[in-house]
C-alpha cells in the first residue's frame, strides 16, 4: 500500500502528470492490480491480525455497561416496545450513517481522531483534541465502575451472600420485650428465632441495624459497605481504602492489557467481548424458568405509542443511539485506522450497529425476566404479610362481611390474583392497614445504572439457588463489559497522541503507563465517601454535551466543508463500489439537523431544570434528590467547557498562525477548495500554485520520504516499532 501524499520535486519531469492523476492524499494502491499487491507493501502502522479481531474490538467498545443497565431502563420508562421502534428508526437514519462516516474517515486517512480532522483541514484539529479530552474524562469514572465490579465479584465467593441479610446489633434487654421491622421478612424471622432463645437466657437482644431495616439488605450493602457514602456531595469524608485498592487493580489491568497497543488489547478482546454473551444467554435460560419471568417480558414489549408525542422520549432515544455506538470518542476512528485500505467498512458499520442493538435487546430480556421474578416475589411477600394481618383481625373478632374466600390460615398458599380481586372489592373497608399488592407497580419502580446492577439485580440473585455462582458470573460479565469499553476509550486517547507527536509514538509503553498512573491519581476523587456523587456528575455532564458538539463539527466538516460527494468518491476508491447516494442527504441534512436538535434539547433542559443528583440519607435509609451546590455547578460547567474548548481554540490557532495567508488564484476572492485536503479525487489539480503552508499540510505522515513518483524509502524506526512490524506481519 503506497501512501500517495507528496508534492512533485522541482527536478521531477513528470511531476505535473502525477499531480493530475493523484490527489493530495490518495490511500489507494499505486496500480490497479488489486489489493493483494497493495497488502505486500510495508507500512509503519500496526494492523489487526484478523477481521474477527477487529470486529470483536469494535463490538467490545460499542457494547458496554449502558446496554445492560441504561437501555433496559429507558425501555422500562418509555413505553417498552414503542421505545424500541423509535430507537431502531433513529439508529437507521442517524446512528448508522454517522458510524459509517467515522469508520470510513479513519480507514481512509489511517490516523487517530486528531490526525483525521487535521488532515481534512488544520483548522479542524481541535475536534480531535476534544475527543481525547472526553475520552480521558470518561476513562476516569468508567474505571471506578470496573473497581466496583471487582469488589462485588470478590464478595460473591461466600455463602450466604453478604448482601442477602441485614446485619444485626446486640442491645441490652431491659423490658423483656422485643419487636422487629417488616421490610426484610427472612432476616427478621432469623432474628426473631434467636431473640426467643436470648430472651429466656440472657439480658441482650439482637436487633437489625436501623439503616438496613429502613431500606433493604442490598441497598445497605451498596451504600454503606461498598461505598460508605456520605449524605451529600458537600461531605467529602476520608478515602475508602478498599475501593482505592480496587481502583488500583482496575487501572493495573487496563495498563497491562494496553501496554503493547492493539497487539495486546486485541488478544484480551477474544475473551472480554465474547464472555458477556455467554453469561447473558445463561441468565436468560435460567431466568425463563423463574416465576414472574413472563410477566416481566410482557411488561417489556407492551407498546405505548402515545409516548412518541413526548419530546423527552425522542431526546433520550437519540442520546442512547449516540452513546451506544461510541460516536465522537475517536475510538471508532482509531480502531478503523488499523484496517486494510480496502476493508468493507460499510458492511462493518451495519454489522456492528446490528450486533449492538441485538445485544441491547438480549440484555433487556435478561433484565426484565429477573426484575419480573423479583417483582413477583415482592408482591407475594406482600400478600403473605397482609393475609397474616387478616388472620389476626379474625382472631380479634372483626366483622365477617368482608371475609375472603381463600384460606387465611395458610398465607403462603394464597394466589396473587385472588388476593388482588378480593382487595379490589373490600380493601377500602379495611383502611390503610391492609394494602394492595400490585405486580405492575413493583415493575414500574424503575432502576437504572448502578441501582439496577448493584441493588435490584443483586437482590434478585440472592433468591436464586446457588446464588454465589450466579453472582460471580454476573459481576465477571460486568467486569468484561467495562474492560472492553475501557480499551476502546484508551485507544481514543493514545492513538491520536502517538500519531501526532513523534516523541510519544516512539515511547508508547511509557505513554500508556503514565496515562494509567495519572488516571489512577485523579480517580481518587471517586474513592472518597462522596465519590459516587462525582461519578454521577462526570457521567451526566463531562461527555454528553461535548460529544454532541464534537459530532456536529465532524458531520459539518465532512458533509459541507470537505464535501459529501468528494467523501463518497474517496469511499468508492476504498470499497471499489459507491455507497448509496442517500448517505449524502443523511449526512448533510438529517444527521446534522438531528444532532443540532439534540444539542438544543439538552441545553434547554439544563437551563430550565437546575442540575440535581440523587443522595443517600442514612437516617431514613432512602434516596433523595438534591440540587448541586454552587461550587459543584462551577465544576460541572468547567467539565463541559474544558472538553469543548479545543474546537474553537484549534480554529483560532490555525487562523492566526497562517490561515489568512492562504494562496489565492488570480481572479479569485477566496482560498481554493483544496484548502481541505483530499483522500482521493479524479479532479485535475494544477501543481504550480502551492505555498509553504500547503507543503507543510501535505507532508507525508512520519514514516515515508518522497524520492520519486514510484519509489518510497522507509525512514529508520525505533526498536519497538520494528518488533511490532514483525509481530503483525506488516
Amino acid at each position: 500500500m503506497r501512501l500517495m501524499e507528496k508534492q512533485p520535486l522541482p527536478s521531477e519531469e513528470n511531476g505535473s502528470v502525477l499531480a493530475e492523476s493523484r490527489s493530495e492524499m490518495a490511500l489507494v494502491p499505486a496500480d490497479d492490480e488489486g489489493s493483494s499487491e497493495a497488502e505486500g507493501q510495508q507500512d509503519d502502522r500496526p494492523a489487526w491480525d484478523s477481521k474477527l479481531q477487529y470486529v470483536l474490538a469494535q463490538v467490545g467498545f460499542s457494547v458496554g455497561l449502558g446496554n445492560v443497565w441504561r437501555f433496559p431502563y429507558l425501555c422500562h420508562q418509555n413505553g417498552g416496545g414503542a421505545f424500541m421502534l423509535l430507537y431502531v428508526m433513529l439508529l437507521l437514519v442517524i446512528g448508522v450513517p454517522l458510524f459509517f462516516m467515522e469508520l470510513a474517515a479513519g480507514q481512509c486517512i489511517r490516523q487517530g481522531s486528531i490526525g483525521v480532522w487535521k488532515h481534512i483541514s488544520p483548522r479542524l484539529a481541535g475536534i480531535g483534541y476534544s475527543s481525547c479530552m472526553v475520552c480521558f474524562f470518561v476513562a476516569l469514572y468508567y474505571n471506578v465502575i470496573i473497581a466496583w465490579s471487582l469488589f462485588y465479584m470478590g464478595n460473591s465467593f461466600q455463602y450466604p451472600l453478604p448482601w442477602e441479610n441485614c446485619p444485626v446489633d446486640m442491645i441490652l434487654n431491659q423490658t423483656g420485650m422485643y419487636s422487629t421491622h417488616t421490610h426484610t421478612p427472612r432476616t427478621e424471622r432469623n432474628v426473631l428465632n434467636v431473640n426467643e432463645r436470648l430472651c429466656h437466657n440472657t439480658s441482650h437482644l439482637l436487633v437489625l441495624v436501623k439503616e438496613c431495616a429502613a431500606s433493604s439488605p442490598t441497598s445497605y450493602f451498596w451504600f454503606r459497605k461498598a461505598l460508605d457514602i456520605s449524605d451529600s456531595i458537600d461531605q467529602s469524608g476520608e478515602f475508602n481504602p478498599i475501593m482505592t485498592g480496587c481502583l488500583l487493580a482496575a487501572w493495573a489491568i487496563v495498563c497491562l492489557a494496553m501496554i503493547k497497543g492493539i497487539k495486546s488489547s486485541a488478544k484480551v478482546m477474544y475473551f472480554s467481548s465474547v464472555f458477556p454473551y455467554a453469561v447473558l444467554i445463561c441468565f436468560l435460560i435460567r431466568g425463563l424458568m423463574l416465576d414472574g419471568a413472563l410477566e416481566g417480558i410482557k411488561y417489556m414489549f407492551y407498546p405505548k405509542l402515545e409516548i412518541w408525542g413526548e419530546v423527552q422520549v425522542w431526546r433520550q432515544a437519540a442520546t442512547q443511539v449516540f452513546f451506544a455506538l461510541g460516536l465522537g470518542y475517536g475510538s471508532v476512528i482509531a480502531y478503523s485506522s488499523y484496517n486494510p485500505i480496502h476493508n468493507n467498512c460499510h458492511r462493518d458499520a451495519i454489522m456492528v450497529s446490528g450486533i449492538n442493538f441485538m445485544t441491547s435487546v438480549l440484555a433487556s430480556l435478561v433484565v426484565f425476566v429477573v426484575l419480573g421474578f423479583r417483582a413477583k416475589r415482592i408482591a407475594l411477600d406482600c400478600v403473605t404479610t397482609n393475609v397474616g394481618r387478616i388472620a389476626e383481625m379474625s382472631k380479634a373478632g372483626s366483622s365477617q362481611d368482608w371475609w375472603p374466600w381463600f384460606n387465611v390460615s395458610d398465607p403462603e398458599s394464597v394466589n396473587l390474583q385472588d388476593y388482588r380481586e378480593w382487595h379490589g372489592h373490600y380493601g377500602s373497608l379495611l383502611g390503610s392497614n391492609i394494602t394492595d399488592c400490585d405486580l405492575e407497580r413493583e415493575m414500574s419502580k424503575g432502576v437504572e445504572g448502578t441501582g439496577l446492577a448493584f441493588i435490584a439485580f443483586t437482590e434478585a440473585m440472592a433468591l436464586f439457588p446457588a446464588s454465589p455462582f450466579w453472582s460471580t458470573l454476573f459481576f465477571l460479565m460486568l467486569l468484561n463489559l467495562g474492560l472492553s469499553t475501557m480499551f476502546g476509550t484508551m485507544q481514543g486517547i493514545l492513538t491520536p497522541l502517538m500519531d501526532n507527536f513523534r516523541v510519544l509514538g516512539r515511547h508508547k509503553t511509557m505513554l500508556t503507563v503514565c496515562s494509567c498512573v495519572l488516571g489512577f491519581f485523579i480517580g481518587l476523587i471517586f474513592t472518597q465517601r462522596s465519590g459516587n456523587y462525582f461519578v454521577t456528575m462526570f457521567d451526566d455532564y463531562s461527555a454528553t454535551l461535548p460529544l454532541i458538539i464534537v459530532v456536529i463539527f465532524e458531520t459539518f466538516s465532512v458533509a459541507w466543508l470537505y464535501g459529501a460527494d468528494r467523501f463518497l468518491d474517496d469511499v468508492e476508491v476504498m470499497l471499489h463500489w459507491r455507497p448509496p447516494v442517500v448517505y449524502r442527504y443523511l449526512w448533510k441534512y438529517v444527521c446534522l439537523l438531528g444532532m443540532v436538535g439534540l444539542l438544543a434539547a439538552s441545553l434547554l433542559r439544563m437551563v430550565f431544570k437546575r442540575p440535581t443528583y440523587t443522595a443517600w440519607n442514612h437516617t431514613t435509609g432512602s434516596e433523595a434528590s438534591l440540587e448541586y451546590p454552587g461550587w459543584a455547578l462551577v465544576m460541572l460547567s468547567m467539565l463541559i467547557v474544558v472538553a469543548s474548548l479545543p474546537v474553537p481554540i484549534g480554529y483560532l490557532f490555525s487562523y492566526l498562525k497562517g490561515g489568512r495567508s492562504l494562496p489565492v488564484e488570480d481572479g479569485e476572492t477566496e482560498p481554493p477548495r483544496e484548502h481541505y485536503s483530499k483522500c482521493r479525487s479524479n479532479e485535475s489539480e494544477p501543481n504550480n500554485h502551492h505555498s509553504p503552508l500547503d507543503a507543510d499540510r501535505i507532508r507525508p505522515h512520519a514514516a515515508f520520504h518522497p524520492l520519486g513518483p514510484e519509489h518510497y524509502r522507509l525512514l529508520p524506526q525505533q526498536e519497538d516499532v520494528e518488533e511490532e512490524e514483525e509481530d503483525t506481519g506488516l
